[in-house]
């Protein structure tokens, strides 16, 4: 194996490892556990409003996403001066896994303590990633791109399919060991956080970063390095936000990833409760379906991948969300366990494709000396694209009763992705990317 195919393979592995979160504890167990395990029947009164769980379900999404919004792009623009982005990956993966264990310890009742875990947990999930995705473009180049960032989530559906199988055989198994569903649903936690982190020393083991650190300014050397840092972090952020204007292709992308993200992730996070709640479905269907999205997102995303380097990423992200709006008309019509079924089959195919083509086609349009810095920014408007769905979703399921119509109204959010990508000119951002608008030392 080659020098590249090695650091290849590392990457990828930290998508295998921490996809065990986003499938289990974002989609699979959490939310279910959390409505019948965690909050109260009835719902429970925070901030003198009576909140059920699948209303305060996404308010809480949003709540860490407004917290990740915040933080991003200072620490990529520090990780770029310091070249670190391993370090800071191996502090949101600490962050985050043991977080998620701690999720164990919550039972019936424990509202607030979950809140807070699961919280910190997504904060290190959604930080973790800022640094993850930053390392894609040292590890490829315009050609093979779309290829390789494919190929991660590729890794990603089969470990975090694979975990929430083994997951799924404990708690369907449970009664044989005198375990209760809610003591399963922890334990399964508990094993979710001890994989993210198990296999994500693989890549923390073997990624290294490029570069050297940048020289403090004077005007720094006497202060704190922390402090230092800090301050560098926040400047070069606001010459980012500044110098980001002139890359117009970029701001076009940025914008309309705000949009269609912000439905998919949606999808994502509500799928679970739209199931048990909306269609009375049980757990084990619930948890079935979503293998069967992990392992056919899988095709998904190198299929989408090999069209990318066919047609261009973003014609083919563009047929990946024509499909995504057959998918809520499709969902709002659904009434049986089997067409549950075939829309996880549908789902699967293309949530591989919007994915790994939004990261590469990004990755393609930003200049190499600031990667950290601008994965920074786009882990801001993927995190933004959180607030805003999830919120819209819950706001209009609280005002109609019904989740049917808050899926519906994603449609809106795919359409105006759609125009917004029209305006995007590739080549010429790729172009524009390779005058030498930004430095790494800066």
């Amino acid at each position: 194996m080659s020098k590249q195919s090695k650091s290849i393979f590392a990457w990828a592995m930290y998508d295998w490892a921490n996809s065990a979160y986003a499938v289990t504890v974002l989609v699979a167990v959490m939310p279910i556990y959390w409505a019948e395990g965690i909050v109260p029947e009835g719902g429970v009164h925070l901030f003198g409003t009576l909140l059920t769980a699948e209303v305060l379900w996404p308010y809480m999404i949003s709540a860490a996403a407004v917290m990740a919004f915040i933080a991003a792009p200072v620490l990529g623009a520090i990780a770029d001066f310091n070249a670190n982005k391993r370090g800071f990956l191996t502090f949101f993966c600490v962050l985050g896994a043991a977080a998620t264990m701690g999720l164990f310890l919550c039972g019936e009742g424990d509202v607030i303590p979950a809140m807070i875990l699961f919280i910190l947990s997504n904060i290190g999930f959604v930080g973790g990633n800022v640094f993850y995705d930053a390392f894609l473009t040292d590890i490829a180049d315009d050609d093979s791109i779309d290829w390789i960032s494919g190929k991660g989530y590729a890794y990603g559906y089969v470990g975090g399919g694979l975990q929430l199988a083994l997951s799924l055989g404990f708690i369907l198994g449970a009664d044989s060991f005198g375990i209760d569903g809610g003591m399963a649903a922890r334990i399964v936690l508990l094993f979710t956080g001890l994989w993210w982190f198990g296999f994500a020393l693989i890549s923390l083991s073997k990624l290294r970063d490029q570069g050297r650190p940048a020289e403090l300014p004077d005007e720094d050397k006497s202060k704190s390095r922390y402090l230092a840092l800090a301050k560098i972090g926040l400047k070069r952020t606001l010459q980012t936000t500044g110098k980001i204007r002139r890359f117009r292709h970029v701001v076009f992308f940025l914008l309309a990833f705000l949009v269609y993200n912000d439905a998919v992730q949606t999808v994502i996070t509500q799928a679970s409760l739209f199931g048990s709640q909306e269609m009375g479905l049980e757990s084990t269907t619930l948890m079935i379906t979503i293998l069967i999205i992990q392992f056919v997102a899988f095709f998904g995303a190198l299929l989408f991948g090999w069209m990318g380097r066919r047609i261009g990423a973003k014609n083919s992200l563009i047929v990946s969300l024509v499909v995504w709006c057959a998918i809520v008309i499709y969902a709002y019509f659904m009434e049986s366990q089997m067409e549950f079924f075939a829309l996880g089959v549908i789902l699967g195919l293309v949530l591989g494709g919007v994915q790994s083509l939004s990261r590469s086609l990004y990755g393609s349009m930003i200049p190499r000396t600031a990667g950290a810095e601008f994965y920074g920014f786009y882990s801001v408007f993927a995190k933004f694209s959180t607030i805003f769905g999830p919120a819209v979703f819950g706001a209009v399921t609280q005002v109609t009763g019904s989740m049917r119509q808050a899926i519906l109204s994603l449609i809106v959010f795919f359409i105006v992705g759609i125009a917004l990508l029209l305006f995007v000119n590739v080549s010429e951002a790729r172009k524009l990317k390779q005058g030498e608008l930004f430095s790494g030392s800066n």
